[in-house]
């Protein structure tokens, strides 16, 4: 007798049927984590992030003491002393860089979870309620992204009273717009979707719908709003504070270029004091945007790269799995008529 493919089963008039495929398993929510450990940009972007996080929680121990203390000569250049120099003051650039991403990064981060947050609301609301709240959200946001950027937030910053939640308050007001824009436009597309449809005749509530029906499917996308937007909040908050708009009397990398500008270290060639500050932001919104890459990578599938090279003469697997199926199938029916 031949023998049986285990991709086949012997039917009721002893024919050979195709066997059920086993069940798909249906992907977990660490599907998108999974997806970020094994990629290359992704793990680097990541890795880069968590050495200045570790940095800006562990800054006083790294550097005890206050960093505006003057330790040496003025405008001295990198030496075992100081590893990056002295500012005009004779403080330690080192030192005021390593504290300064205390504040950067908590300012950038807490406008990244805000904006995003407020975005998803708005762009959640407007695509599921639809209607009046649709044109009215859609007005308000269209205000916003057209009222230019730089000159609100000088605005807003000048009369606002300074301190870390104004600058905050500042960069969500002017930051949230654009996020909600991409978000709706998301939210459209999953709202027309047949299980959103089967949730309403359910008789599931709205907010059930938006945030366990919706939300999910809107996994990637959120996460690439919410790392577009802390990259907005980190360079807009150095912007700020290099203007003397934003409050100078904190540690950042922001201010560190505000002083390195008015004790004239461009004019007098200290670049040891402007460069360090410039660095890391690039290097944070660099990492950041390592990130972004390997979410567009892991839930893009033409973004991916295919693990198994082939040749033009190769055949796939499942023309081959059919090929032997149907041959096995013909020997089978030719031993039965014998």
């Amino acid at each position: 007798m031949a023998e049986l493919d285990l991709g086949t089963a012997p039917g009721p008039d002893g024919q050979l049927l195709a066997a059920p495929p086993p069940p798909r398993k249906r992907g977990g929510g660490g599907g998108l984590l999974r997806g970020l450990v094994g990629n290359t940009k992704s793990v680097a972007g990541i890795a880069i992030l968590v050495i200045f996080l570790l940095i800006a929680v562990f800054a006083p121990v790294i550097s005890p003491g206050d960093p505006n203390l003057i330790t040496g000569m003025g405008s001295q250049p990198p030496s075992p002393e100081h590893w990056l120099g002295t500012t005009a003051k004779g403080q330690d650039v080192l030192a005021l860089n390593i504290w300064g991403s205390r504040s950067s990064l908590f300012v950038g981060f807490s406008v990244g979870i805000l904006a995003m947050l407020v975005g998803l609301l708005v762009g959640l609301a407007s695509a599921y309620l639809g209607r009046w709240v649709d044109n009215l959200l859609s007005l308000v946001t269209n205000v916003f992204l057209l009222l230019p950027g730089l000159p609100l937030l000088v605005i807003l910053a000048a009369f606002l009273p300074q301190g870390l939640g104004t600058v905050i308050l500042v960069l969500v007001v002017t930051g949230w717009a654009g996020s909600a824009r991409v978000l709706r436009s998301q939210a459209m597309s999953i709202r027309g979707k047949d299980f959103v449809g089967a949730s309403q005749v359910t008789g599931e509530s709205s907010i059930r719908i938006m945030f366990r029906e919706m939300l999910p499917n809107m996994a990637s996308i959120v996460m690439s709003t919410f790392l577009a937007c802390v990259i907005f909040g980190i360079g807009a908050q150095a912007g700020l504070e290099f203007l003397g708009l934003g409050d100078i009397s904190t540690v950042s990398w922001g201010t560190n270029l505000y002083w390195a500008s008015n004790d004239g270290a461009l004019l007098t060639g200290a670049w040891w004091v402007f460069v360090p500050p410039g660095v890391c932001i690039a290097l944070v919104a660099f990492a950041l945007a390592l990130v972004n890459y390997g979410v567009d990578e892991t839930t893009n599938p033409r973004l991916r790269r295919p693990r198994r090279r082939t040749t033009p003469d190769e055949p796939t697997r499942v023309a081959a799995s059919a090929g032997n199926n149907s041959a096995q199938a013909a020997a089978a029916q030719k031993e039965q008529s014998r």
